[in-house]
Parts: structure tokens; C-alpha cells; sequence
């Protein structure tokens, strides 16, 4: 029955500075509707939709967490990517956010950053490799190594 995730939405503060934070991700805008303060990004090829709410002055946003996919490539860029835009990716489970960690549950490989309202956001890729529990979130390069030495 269920096959993708089609839309998600967020909370924040202004408007008009989330459209200009998530366009510079590189989402594309879709839809503004001025009197409801709302916006509407298409993300990837299927067009998934990210609903951006701003809430009335002196209402908290209610913070909120997601994922974009990716794949491996780009998330290893991924870093230096954030900081050419002038975004810190953050750091995740004790681990400074030097590269991609990994998921071993998974597995996947990802990138902590936040949006202007602190809304989390990620960056995820699969990885072709086994689940595996290690009780610590690894670094990209040593999950990479552990998966050669097997």
C-alpha cells in the first residue's frame, strides 16, 4: 500500500528567509501562498513536497526532523558542500562532524546540518553492505574499513 513518503511539512519563523535557505539547498519552488504563509518545494525526480509554515510572531516553532537521500558520492561532498554555503553540519551521536557516520542498523551513511529555525536536517545514503550492530555510530571511513578487512 504504502510506497514513499509524498510530503512532509515544517514550522518556522520567517517565510521569506526558508525559501531563500531551501532553494540554495537546491529544491525547487512550487508554490507560494502569501495569505496562508506557506511555500511548497519539490524535492527529487518524484517530486516529493516539503510544506514550509510560518508560524505568528511570538509562536515557538515546533521543531522537526528529515532526511533528504542522496547518493554515496554526494554525501561524501556533502561536508564541504554545507560549508561552501556557509552551513555547519552538526555534530551526531559524540562525533564531530569531520564525515559522513554511519547508521549500522541500516546501513546507511549521513550528515547532520540545521535549517535557520533548527529544524535537523540529513543527509542519507544506503550503502551496499550488511546491517550490522557495532553499539557505536562509525565514521564512514571506518565502517569502510571494517567491511574490506571481512
Amino acid at each position: 500500500m504504502i510506497q514513499n513518503l509524498y510530503e512532509t511539512h515544517i514550522q518556522v519563523q520567517d517565510l521569506q528567509a526558508s525559501i531563500a535557505f531551501y532553494k540554495d539547498l537546491g529544491l525547487e519552488l512550487s508554490l507560494v501562498i502569501e495569505e496562508r504563509r506557506v511555500a511548497f518545494f519539490y524535492i527529487g525526480k518524484d517530486r516529493q513536497l516539503l510544506g514550509v509554515w510560518e508560524v505568528p510572531a511570538g509562536t515557538e516553532v515546533r521543531k522537526r526532523h528529515f532526511a533528504f537521500g542522496t547518493d554515496l558520492e554526494n554525501l561524501e561532498k556533502s561536508i564541504e558542500w554545507l560549508r561552501a554555503k556557509g552551513l555547519s553540519p552538526v555534530p551526531v551521536f559524540g562525533r564531530d562532524p569531520v564525515e559522513p557516520i554511519v547508521h549500522t542498523w541500516m546501513p546507511a551513511a549521513a550528515v547532520y546540518f540545521n535549517d535557520p529555525d533548527g529544524n535537523e536536517l540529513e543527509f542519507i545514503a544506503w550503502l551496499p553492505d550488511e546491517p550490522r550492530e557495532l553499539g557505536y555510530a562509525p565514521y564512514l571511513s571506518e565502517w569502510q574499513a571494517l567491511h574490506q578487512k571481512s
